[in-house]
Parts: structure tokens; C-alpha cells; sequence
């Protein structure tokens, strides 16, 4: 929320000053609060993310009141009671340094920002900055989540960067939408505009280190169970969101999808410990997954000149190697620990590439092959 342009005076909460407020309502619990304008709720915000978006209105109304301001001030800049207020507080001031100050003896306090709390300038270039925005659309399957907005708007920060004129050879010329032309573009993203509440509440578990609870259902079975989970990272893979965590009930590491989420709850209170050891690459298979496979195994796979190219310049896995083959083609040779993505990577290159090691993998490539095959050897379905 922005606070209001007119910024409240520091002594606006002084005693004498209270009869010119209303009083707070009698009742004043968190979530049961009215003001006076026609029953609008007060006390705790409702809905997603609400911690991050009120630590950062707090930060921005205290960072436009260096001198401070009392409780009162305060809970009306938030449209929160006082009572409210003061819990809130105790809560904020263990992610920001607050600090409280009297005014006189016997007077009301002042709450204002530590000078360690002092807002950090970044200086960006313009290039850096069109670096930055190049990736933004990698965000697009969030639009709608708090997540996005907090996002975009770091991306229109930039655009003011981007858009400045600019030096030498360029003095005095403002580049004509480069924005636009310097772009990284999804493949095939994933649409989460439904899920923008279960996304948000599991960002804001990952970064805050709180548990989620949720319902998620199996793949094997399409059945829910319900689950509690310690998120120790989200990841966006393929243009599809995963969250790699704690199965807390079976003592495990875990992958989820987030497609496989609802009525998702970020814990308020609780808080759990990353593990030490905990390295979110241990758990990546390259191209082929996030998933942390076991034993890594050796994989061998020939392709035929046609696809040369296109194996040689991709990246496909740390631990690859490419060999040339008689004829024009190459050898490609990786350890893999998980092969749940491989055997459809390498249907996608038809009949130029073969796979050599090992041979369960040999055998689920033939199968589906065959399998493919007499698909065509059925006549179509009727429409």
C-alpha cells in the first residue's frame, strides 16, 4: 500500500492530540476491526504475501519520516489499530533494525529506522540494464502473483534506466525502444494466472524459511494427500514452476509441482533451518530435470551428421562430452543419475540419433518407438 502524500505530523499520537481522532473500537482484534468508513476491515491484512508487502510500506513511510513516528501515526498510515500495531511490531523488528526514542519525559515515542537501515543505491548502466530486461519475459508464467508485480516493477525501474540518453557517440540520443528488440523469449510457458495465490505463498515460504502446508496430489494416482513441506528452493524449469523441499511426514527431499498445489498456507509463526549442506545443484540433471537421481550411470548416444551442429553448440549436461563419429556425426556421452526426461529428448531427434548404453534405456527407446509406430498402423479416431 503507498501512503497517503500528505504524511501525518511526528506529535499527531500525543495525548492531547487523541481527542481528535476516533477512538479505536472496543473489540479490536486483528481480523475483526472496522473503521469508520463503512466497515472496511483493519487489524492484519487478508490475503497473500501480506508480511513483504506491509515490511515494505512500513519501510517506505518510516524511510519518508526519518525523525520517527509514534504508534498511533503510524497504525493510521497502515490502517491498523494501535493494539495491532504493537504485535506487528514485535514480529517486523526481527527482519527490520528498529529503534524507539521518547520525546520528552513522559511523552509518546517516536519509532524510526535505524541508520543501518539506510536505503542502498545500486548504479546500473544502460547496458546492464538491457541485459536485465532481456530476461523478463522468463517471468511471464507468474503474471498475476504478487511475485510478478514485484518484478515488474523492479523491470519499469530499469526501463528508466534503459531510456536515458545516451554518451559519446550517442550523446543527447535516446535509443528508439531497445527494450523491445533485446528479448528473451519462453518456450511454450506455462499460464499460472490461477495459481497466483499458491504461488505467492510459496515464495514467500521459500524466502522466509516457513513451512507450506498443502494439498498436493500424486502423480502415480492423481490422488491428494496432505501434505506439510520445508521449501528450500523454487525453480523455474522448462517455463514451469517446481519447489524442491522437505517432505516433512516421509523425511525426504522431494521435487513439487506447483501445478500440483491447492489450498496452500504459509506458516505465520514457525520457521524452519535450512540444512547446511543443502545445494540446490545437486539436484540438477541438465536438460533433463531437477530431479536428484541416484548412482550417476554412463549414457551414450550417436548422432548422425544432419544434427552435428546442433549438438555440438548446446549444453546439455556438466558432465558431456562430444566426440566426432565417421561420417560426419558425433558421440555424445554424459553420467546421468536421473534418465526420468531422457528417453523423450532423445525421441524429439527421430531417426538421427541412437542411443548405444546403457540398455534399459535402449530397450525404452524401442518401445517407444514401436509403440509410436502402430499408432499409425490404427485408423484415426472419429471426430
Amino acid at each position: 500500500m503507498r501512503p497517503p502524500a500528505a504524511p501525518a505530523r511526528a506529535d499527531a499520537g500525543a495525548p492531547a492530540a487523541a481527542s481528535k481522532r476516533p477512538p479505536p473500537p472496543e473489540d479490536d482484534d486483528d481480523d475483526d476491526d472496522d473503521d469508520a468508513r463503512g466497515g472496511a476491515q483493519r487489524g492484519r491484512p487478508r490475503g497473500p504475501f501480506t508480511q513483504h508487502r506491509r515490511l515494505d510500506s512500513l519501510r517506505s513511510l518510516l524511510q519518508k519520516h526519518p525523525a520517527g513516528l509514534t504508534i498511533y501515526d503510524l497504525a493510521r498510515e497502515l490502517n491498523v489499530t494501535p493494539r495491532s500495531l504493537r504485535r506487528y511490531l514485535v514480529e517486523v523488528k526481527r527482519e527490520l533494525d528498529l529503534v524507539s526514542v521518547a520525546t520528552r519525559p513522559g511523552g509518546p515515542r517516536l519509532w524510526r529506522l535505524s541508520p543501518s537501515e539506510a536505503p542502498r543505491r545500486v548504479e546500473v548502466r544502460r547496458t546492464q540494464a538491457y541485459a536485465l530486461l532481456a530476461a523478463r519475459r522468463l517471468f511471464e508464467p507468474m503474471r498475476g502473483s504478487t511475485l510478478f508485480e514485484e518484478i515488474d516493477l523492479a523491470a519499469q525501474r530499469l526501463l528508466g534506466v534503459a531510456r536515458r540518453p545516451g554518451r559519446g557517440p550517442n550523446a543527447g540520443v535516446a535509443d528508439a525502444r531497445l527494450e523491445e528488440r533485446f528479448l528473451y523469449l519462453p518456450f511454450a510457458p506455462k499460464d499460472y494466472a490461477a495459481r497466483t495465490e499458491e504461488l505467492d505463498d510459496l515464495f514467500q515460504s521459500v524466502a522466509d524459511l516457513r513451512p507450506l502446508r498443502c494439498r498436493y496430489r500424486r502423480s502415480r494416482d492423481g490422488r491428494e494427500e496432505r501434505v506439510l513441506i520445508h521449501p528450500y528452493a523454487l525453480v523455474l524449469y522448462k517455463d514451469a514452476i517446481y519447489c524442491v523441499g522437505l517432505h516433512v511426514g516421509r523425511g525426504e527431499v522431494r521435487t513439487f509441482l506447483l501445478d500440483r498445489m491447492r489450498d496452500t498456507e504459509c506458516a505465520v509463526t514457525e520457521r524452519f533451518e535450512l540444512p547446511p549442506d543443502f545445494s540446490i545443484d545437486d539436484y540438477f540433471q541438465g536438460q533433463f530435470g531437477i530431479w536428484r537421481g541416484g548412482e550417476p550411470r554412463r549414457v551414450v548416444i550417436d548422432f548422425d551428421e544432419r544434427v552435428t551442429e546442433f549438438v555440438r553448440t548446446r549444453k546439455v549436461h556438466p558432465s558431456q562430452e562430444i566426440t566426432p563419429l565417421s561420417g560426419g556425426g558425433v558421440r555424445l556421452t554424459m553420467l546421468i543419475g536421473d534418465m526420468t526426461e531422457l528417453a523423450t529428448w532423445v525421441l524429439g531427434f527421430g531417426e538421427t540419433a541412437r542411443v548405444v548404453e546403457p540398455p534399459d534405456l535402449v530397450d525404452r527407446v524401442k518401445r517407444e518407438l514401436a509403440g509410436a509406430l502402430a499408432r499409425y498402423e490404427e485408423p484415426p479416431a472419429e471426430v
